[in-house]
């Protein structure tokens, strides 16, 4: 590892909307690039599957769960570069999966963008786009499956500026498409390629066939022009209109992607082993080395004051772990080094939790669930250390520096259900399934419900929580019994609500006393926070040391609406005015009043119920589109868009989630199998005010009932 420079590594992601085509993309790099010897499919019927889905659900589903992290050398498709190292993370595509995408694309440099080539930018396309724009990642988009039937490219990458906003530049022309589908152009070199042989592993450069030298022609030109529109360099040779090089232009492309100005749009079928060679040399050519991409790391010694790291190997030791994974030998935690260099026997220290001391045993390079241990890894590298105590997004320092990194976005579960073992002998084993996972994956949560003291278990979606339970049989051989799905839903306001609430209590000793009088009102819809607390008291009414007892008992107030008993989101808590007394006044009579008060302006707010929207795409054959807007309609959903092209039809809608619950057992036997969707979190919206009321008096009579027991 030691051996490659930096400049000759790469740090890559795959991602895309299900079904695009990641896994057998990097399949087929694993396997020109020699880390394999032989292409199993995603479905293959030889029952080995795919290297990158080493578990077996992924193998029987023949979907990406979990994101496997591999690594290989390339030296250009005619092997006359110097060598580069690439560690490539595959990601799931499922929208379930979708932390998986968040913390690889935290750790990673640049990014593939796989895209259909007949569906092009799907819902899932533009989740993962933005989760490359929150970390700014450089990305190459790949048009792939040009061999099946609809496949365009100009298309395809046309949406890429319509739907995601980029300035999309097509690097090559497809020869022929669909089952013509023979090979690629190149019109920066004025080359064509084709894939020959059984794995397509023999690359033939040639001449461009005549028919399409004019076509090469003019989309070199399209090329220089584009990169010109955002590029200053060669926007001055191109104006001046100089000659330009093939290595003036390429290097224009690369400073244009590293600066977010632009993507490259390359295309191949990686099923019919056509293209991917060429995908490889465009990494190596557009993508940067982890010396090209600033990594800011928060001095916790000063303030948090930012600090950009250095990826130099002599500087003090600086790692992100970003994943956890647990196998038969113990805790793997992969980690991303950005400053420094380790060897094993060192002791790193836990910045982000009470500067903890851990000593790094063993240290490994992963291909997928294989293993080669290392002595020594140093920045840029991703490995993988056994018996590392961590979570998800703690940074580690050899202690010469007290830094940390941000850590991932982790999204809002969207969904909750009771669970518990089907037989009481099993709940060791349960409960150590839950605190592994919860370590694992940050979006599967787990609580505990004070009430009915069940188990409720919170994530993405329900395959995300059957994969959840599916797993604890298989891995810990414990049945579980789930409730009924229950939805996120939460509570706001729709008005100013105005409070003012004295809190007075006189028991034998000191009493209580607290006035606290103010207002809350809904934030702006675009708020970052879902809470905010304003302190607009003057001349003393509420001493300074009572205010953060105010904050406190508005903070617990939100965290149990008084409507369903869900969170109140959305909503801006201001004080300005209140009364204390000399010797019956504390800071817990203020956050009493607070909490209280809090109450009173709630409801005097008109308060709502807010549930998910889930914005669901729905392909099927065209003759079922008919009974798939029909399904959509009874599910209270709105239909935002229906494009067909061919034999297909794509329904865009939005619905509630609550009325999503077994949609895939009725979306089949309505299309006989053939119909399949995909759904993520859109937004909250109000409920139908009737819904509403039911919710409302349910939840009264419940709390009445529990009231009553407890007597």
């Amino acid at each position: 590892m030691a051996n490659i420079p930096l400049e000759r590594i790469r740090n890559i992601g795959i991602s895309a909307h299900i079904d695009s085509g990641k896994t057998t993309l990097t399949e087929r790099i694993l396997f020109y690039t020699g880390r394999i010897h032989a292409i199993h499919e995603v479905r293959g019927k030889d029952g080995v599957g795919a290297k990158m889905d080493s578990m077996d659900l992924e193998r029987e589903k023949g979907i990406t769960i979990q994101s496997a992290a591999t690594y290989c050398v390339w030296k250009g498709w005619d092997n006359k570069q110097e060598e580069h190292n690439i560690n490539i993370i595959d990601t799931p595509g499922h929208v379930d999966f979708t932390i998986e995408v968040e913390r690889a694309l935290r750790v990673l440099d640049g990014a593939i963008l796989v895209l259909d080539s007949f569906k092009g930018v799907q819902s899932q396309s533009i989740t993962v786009d933005k989760q490359m724009k929150r970390y700014k990642v450089p990305r190459i988009a790949f048009v792939n499956k040009m061999d099946n039937p609809g496949a365009d490219y100009d298309r395809v990458a046309a949406m890429l500026k319509e739907k995601l906003g980029h300035h999309a530049v097509k690097l090559q022309v497809p020869i022929g498409a669909e089952e013509r589908f023979q090979g690629i152009v190149d019109p920066i070199e004025g080359k064509a390629y084709y894939f020959e042989g059984e794995d397509g592993d023999q690359v033939k450069q040639v001449e461009i066939p005549d028919d399409l030298k004019q076509l090469a022609k003019e989309r070199r030109e399209e090329i220089v022009a584009k990169v010109a529109d955002v590029d200053d360099k060669l926007a001055e040779k191109f104006l001046a209109e100089e000659p330009i090089s093939n290595e003036e232009l390429k290097a224009a492309i690369r400073r244009a992607t590293l600066a977010l100005k632009m993507v490259p749009v390359m295309c191949g079928a990686a099923f019919r082993n056509k293209g991917v060679q060429n995908l490889l040399d465009g990494v190596l050519a557009y993508l940067p080395n982890p010396t090209e991409v600033e990594n800011i790391a928060h001095d916790q010694a000063n303030n948090e004051a930012k600090i950009v790291l250095s990826s130099d190997s002599n500087k003090p030791f600086v790692g992100l772990a970003f994943k956890l994974q647990k196998d038969q030998y113990g805790q793997l935690t992969y980690f991303r080094v950005y400053q420094g260099k380790i060897s094993t026997g060192d002791t790193i220290i836990n910045t982000s939790n009470q500067m903890r001391k851990e000593r790094v045993p063993r240290m490994f390079r992963m291909h997928s669930d294989d293993r080669e241990e290392v002595k020594v890894a140093q920045a840029g590298d991703i490995v993988a250390f056994y018996g590392i105590e961590a979570s998800s997004g703690e940074t580690f320092t050899d202690g010469k520096l007290n830094v940390t990194l941000t850590s991932m976005h982790v999204p809002a579960a969207v969904i909750s259900l009771a669970l518990a073992p089907k037989d009481r002998k099993d709940e060791q084993n349960f409960s150590k399934a839950l605190n592994r996972f919860t370590k694992e994956d940050p979006t599967f949560r787990v609580h505990q419900d004070e009430e009915s003291a069940q188990t409720i278990i919170s994530g993405m979606g329900e395959l995300h929580l059957d994969i959840y339970m599916e797993r604890m049989r298989r891995e810990y051989n414990c049945d579980t019994v789930a409730g009924k799905p229950q939805v996120a839903y939460r509570e706001a306001i729709s008005q100013r609500g105005d409070f003012d609430y004295t809190h007075k209590k006189q028991t034998g000793g000191s009493g209580q006393f607290a006035r606290v009088a103010g207002f809350v009102e809904p934030l702006p819809i675009d708020a970052v926070e879902t809470y905010e607390f304003v302190d607009d008291i003057v001349g003393g009414s509420i001493p300074r040391e009572f205010i953060p007892a105010c904050d406190k008992g508005f903070r617990e107030a939100v965290k149990k609406g008084p409507q369903i008993g869900f969170p109140i989101v959305g909503i801006r808590c201001t004080i300005n005015d209140g009364k204390h007394h000399d010797v019956d006044s504390s800071e817990q009579a203020f956050k009493t009043a607070a909490l209280m008060a809090f109450r009173e302006g709630f409801l005097a707010a008109k308060p709502l119920v807010l549930e998910p929207i889930m914005k669901v795409e729905v392909d099927a054959p065209i003759e079922f589109q008919g009974a798939v807007q029909g399904q959509v309609n009874q599910r209270r959903g709105v239909i935002m868009d229906t494009k067909s092209e061919s034999a297909e039809v794509t329904v865009v809608a939005e619905v509630p989630l609550s009325a999503m619950f077994g949609y895939s057992t009725d979306l089949r036997s309505a299309t006989q199998g053939k119909g399949n969707f995909t759904m993520e979190f859109s937004r909250y919206a109000p409920l139908p005010r009737n819904e509403q009321e039911e919710m409302i008096k349910k939840y009264k009579e419940k709390m009445e009932k529990e009231a009553k027991d407890r007597k």
